[in-house]
């Protein structure tokens, strides 16, 4: 399985979500995933969202996925937190 694929799933899964995937090992992944519908849930809820995009690829081809799941306001706060602390 490769990045781009698993990116491309969770986008379209997701309409108007944005996703960032990285692996090393074809079966090991880390993304993040921006989406207004995440808006107002808890995290639980969210990642089940997005393991819904993955279906039966999750535990199967997908052994583990870590994820970190935000709306858009929750990405333009964190970005600009992390800007300030790199201009310090």
């Amino acid at each position: 399985m490769d990045t781009r694929t698993i990116q491309t799933l969770i986008e379209q899964g997701l309409p108007g979500g944005m996703a960032r995937v990285v692996g090393d090992d074809g079966v090991h992944f880390e993304a993040t995933v921006i989406c207004a519908a995440f808006a107002g849930k808890l995290p639980l809820a969210r990642h089940r969202m997005v393991y819904a995009t993955l279906g039966e690829l999750m535990g199967g081809e997908i052994h583990a996925l870590s994820l970190r799941t935000l709306t858009p306001e929750e990405a333009a706060r964190q970005a600009r937190s992390e800007d300030m602390w790199q201009r310090s």
